[in-house]
């Protein structure tokens, strides 16, 4: 059996918005590979309700938010609709990368990757732990918190808490 190995991975998400969760599993990634593409989901249908941002805004604050990091090369955002699997084979990559922050997301991501391994068997799964930080972090926690008018910038970079409290204070 031959040993290939894995030059580029895809982090996918919705990152509705990024948080600095989110940034700390691509930057992770992007020192494990060389190639890191990070996959932004349309999700269109996610809980039955949609995004708060559009897929064009939340791929913008995604790039903004590593021009904030070291980074410089390597990682790529792009946007896409339908399965991960074939977004995967588009872009050429060889795995993906998941952060885990609980249990919880360990059954859910566990049940993903045995899908994405029936459906793509040469696609690798790669997990990795999130920092303790940012272990309690999610999207959503952090939209509920900003649509209060709670400040949320040591959660998210400060591109998405700058658009956040454009967005809540527009909706108010």
């Amino acid at each position: 059996m031959a040993v290939h190995h894995v030059q580029h991975v895809v982090v996918p998400g919705t990152f509705d918005p990024v948080t600095l969760g989110h940034i700390d599993v691509i930057l992770r990634a992007r020192k494990l590979f060389p190639r890191v593409t990070v996959g932004v989901a349309d999700s269109r249908n996610k809980r039955g309700v949609g995004t708060t941002f559009s897929l064009d805004e939340r791929v913008l604050m995604v790039r903004d938010a590593l021009k904030l990091t070291d980074v410089r090369d390597g990682v790529e955002v792009l946007p896409f609709t339908g399965l991960l699997v074939d977004f995967c084979h588009e872009v050429g990559a060889g795995g993906v990368v998941k952060g885990l922050r609980a249990m919880t997301d360990f059954e859910y991501e566990l049940q993903q990757a045995d899908l994405n391994s029936h459906m793509a068997p040469d696609l690798e799964s790669i997990f990795v732990m999130s920092n303790p930080e940012y272990g309690y972090l999610s999207s959503s926690i952090v939209r509920e918190l900003a649509s209060l008018g709670s400040d949320v910038s040591t959660l998210v970079p400060a591109n998405v808490a700058a658009e956040l409290r454009r967005h809540y204070a527009h909706n108010r």
